[in-house]
């Protein structure tokens, strides 16, 4: 019997197309939340936020990928929107130190703007317009989703930490 019938995909397993473990922990190793912890806390203590909520933040947008981009045109670990990186004055936005800088002080600004969590994460994803339009968290599935993720996250960070 041909065992790698039994599984759709286990022809990459004959065909080479995996990765080998020792090159897989690289990778995984990589984007290991880890490495960004200092800057998570330098720019956490910068804006009054907690790091944790930062690295929840970044785990749902980009799995901590600096060079995440998005069909929609965000960059970076954050995913930050160019007409928001402009903004806020970064030029390059898969620099993790400006992209983390930038991102957290966006995500205050929306802290600030909406005074709760929940609405800031909202705006922090659909943008503030379409917070203020819907008069909360707007109907978006990406958004409740967004929210709901986030807010796993940050307990899981705050529970054990990265």
């Amino acid at each position: 019997m041909d065992v790698y019938q039994l599984s759709k995909s286990a022809y990459k397993l004959r065909s080479g197309h995996m990765l080998s473990l020792p090159l897989y922990q690289q990778v995984q190793k990589a984007r290991s939340p880890a490495q960004f912890e200092d800057l998570l806390k330098a720019q956490a203590d910068a804006h009054g936020l907690e790091w944790q909520l930062i690295a929840a933040v970044i785990m749902t947008e980009s799995g901590f990928n600096p060079q995440a981009a998005s069909d929609k045109g965000a960059q970076g670990l954050m995913q930050l929107m160019p007409d928001t990186w402009m903004d806020l004055g970064v030029s390059d936005p898969l620099d993790p130190v400006q992209n983390i800088a930038a991102g957290t002080a966006y995500l205050k600004a929306q802290l600030q703007r909406f005074n709760t969590l929940e609405l800031a994460l909202a705006a922090y994803n659909a943008g503030p317009g379409s917070v203020q339009r819907a008069g909360g968290v707007p109907p978006f599935a990406e958004t409740q989703n967004f929210i709901a993720r986030v807010m796993g996250f940050y307990a899981q960070y705050k529970t054990s930490g990265l």
